[in-house]
Formats: C-alpha cells, structure tokens, sequence
C-alpha cells in the first residue's frame, strides 16, 4: 500500500501578509484585463467603417435597433400618451435645412412612389386625409423631453392613398427642400399608426421654426428622426442616407 505523505501545514498569514497576496493577484488580473482592453480598443478601432464607426459598431447598433423594433414597438405596442393638461411647450431645437424661410403658401411636397411617376402634392392633399391626433412625450437623443400635442395625417393612410404598394418597401426617406438634412427609417416604423406628417402643433398650425407646413413625427424615434419641413418622401429596398447616421449615430434611433 502507498502510505499517504504527510503535508506540510498550511502557514498561517497575517493580515499584512494576506493584503499583500490580494493586491498582487488584483494587480495581475487589472493588469491581463487592462490589455485585453487596449488590445481590443486598437482592434476595433482597425476596423473599416460602417458612417464613421467601425463596423462591428455599427453591427451591434442594427441588431439592438432590430431587437427594440420587434419586441417593444411593434404596430400592437404605442407609446405612452398624456393628457392635455401635461402638455409643454417644447423646445426650439435643430434648423439644419431650415436657416431660411420659405413661401408657405408656394410649398409643394415631392413625393416619389416605389414602383410609379413622381407626382407634387399640396398641404390641401395631406389635410384632406383622415385627421388624428396625439399627445406624447418627444423625446430628444440630448437627454430632454417634453409632452407635445401634434395633429395630421397617419403616414401609413398617407402611403396607401398617394403611393399605393410602397407598402412593400423595406425604407422610407425624406429630405428638407433644401436637401441639406435628411432621415431614412424602416418601414415598419413607418407604417406604425401613431406616425404622423404632422402640420398642427398644440393645437396651432405649425410654426416656421418647428417645421411648418409640414414635419414627420414618429414617437418609436428620437427627435433627430422627427424631420422638420419635409420636402421629399420617396420609398426604397435600401436603407436611405441619413444626417446622423452619417455623423456616426444609431442608424435606428429608437426609444
């Protein structure tokens, strides 16, 4: 038979001696993690780009973008709405596209179909649609809100009467008339019933400033994706430019 071997006894450590030991361990496993991250940061920084972040950036913001459409803001899930008495007066915030006034009354909105002729409508076409209104909580990606009241047209009963089959699109675009500022957002989010081309805010027509005559507003998105004074809205398979995401901010933009 193997005899067992007598082990040495443990020694005992003092205090001083078992702070001692922690820190080394903590000092090494500080150091390993410290140049994972410094590796890691040069890796992903050698990456190509995807609008000015590095792609497996831009990957993970498309996914979570995907996650937060199908599972928080689908069509059977709104936002939050608030009463009249909530409501604020929201700030003046964004003129890109929108430094000079335009002639209201000459306004005209470029609208280009999937698969059909370009056509012009007028604000009389839009507020002959089905009239709906909404009190929400608009919400900017710099960290403020304020409840706002907008009326208007649903985009989706907008799409159906003047660009019927767009339906099938994957993406919508829209452009300011000067073409200096512009969104592209996915259809789904688009067709979500409590998007709006919204021509009243507070139950005032929309001011110069907020984007009259008209403005997109779509409360699944942050503000960025809320564009003033549209003078384009056209439909695609692709995913269109757009402003921010060019800067190197979520394509998707939702809440």
């Amino acid at each position: 038979r193997w005899k067992r071997m007598a082990t040495k006894p443990k020694k005992e450590l003092t205090p001083e001696e078992e702070m001692a030991r922690r820190s080394r361990r903590s000092f090494i496993a500080l150091g390993v993690g410290g140049t994972a991250a410094i590796v890691g940061w040069y890796w992903l920084n050698s990456q190509p780009l995807a609008d000015e972040i590095p792609k497996p950036l831009r990957r993970v913001l498309n996914f979570n973008g995907r996650v937060v459409r199908n599972a928080l803001y689908s069509n059977d899930h709104l936002v939050k709405t608030y009463p009249a008495s909530a409501v604020g007066q929201i700030k003046v915030n964004g003129d890109i596209g929108m430094e000079n006034p335009i002639d209201q009354s000459a306004w005209q909105l470029t609208l280009t179909p999937m698969n059909g002729s370009e056509k012009q409508l007028g604000l009389a076409d839009i507020k002959a649609l089905p009239r709906y209104e909404e009190t929400i909580d608009f919400k900017c990606v710099e960290g403020w809100s304020t409840v706002t009241q907008f009326a208007g047209a649903r985009l989706s009963d907008f799409t159906a009467k003047f660009a019927p089959g767009s339906e099938q699109a994957a993406y919508v675009g829209m452009n300011t008339p000067s073409k200096d500022y512009y969104v592209g957002f996915e259809m789904e989010s688009a067709m979500h019933p409590q998007t709006l081309l919204a021509y009243e805010m507070n139950g005032a027509p929309l001011s110069d400033k907020h984007g009259a005559p008209l403005r997109l507003v779509i409360p699944v998105k942050y503000g960025i994706k809320n564009i003033k004074r549209i003078g384009r809205i056209w439909y695609g398979d692709k995913p269109p430019a757009d402003y921010w995401a060019e800067q190197g901010y979520d394509y998707y933009s939702g809440l």
